[in-house]
């Protein structure tokens, strides 16, 4: 096998793991917010929605360093969070529900913590598993 071509399979590799574990986040976070409730639940959820754009950004972007993927993460986060304060995602859940699941639809401080704990926490993760798998 050509060194050229060693990277590009290792990206693919990579690009398919972190899609199997989006579908993963996507199973828990569903369940999570369809039979959790409380503010356990509550803070759980939009950890998870962190980790699961954390793990869309390092899909898109696999030869990007963990640590700019997290910022990344939190930095979308924040902004669909700020975005609540429009009142449009409100609306638009209210004519098409699945906007409140990639939306939400009111602004909670709180769950800026909550992002920052996901996107931490997939960060520290995907460091972890990169460097197991980084070559001798």
């Amino acid at each position: 096998m050509q060194p050229s071509t060693r990277p590009d399979s290792a990206v693919r590799t990579r690009r398919r793991r972190l899609l199997i574990a989006a579908v993963l986040v996507i199973v828990v976070g569903l369940a999570v917010h369809l039979i959790g409730s409380g503010p356990v639940a509550d803070f759980a959820g939009d950890a998870l929605y962190a980790v699961m754009i954390y793990l869309v950004i390092a899909i898109v972007f696999a030869r990007v360093a963990s640590w700019v993927v997290g910022a990344a993460a939190v930095v979308v986060c924040t902004l669909i969070e700020v975005f609540q304060l429009t009142g449009l995602p409100g609306v638009w859940a209210h004519a098409f529900w699945p906007v409140r699941l990639v939306l939400g639809a009111g602004f909670d401080a709180r769950d800026l913590i909550a992002y920052a704990v996901g996107a931490a926490l997939a960060t520290v993760c995907d460091l972890i598993l990169r460097r197991r798998r980084a070559p001798a």
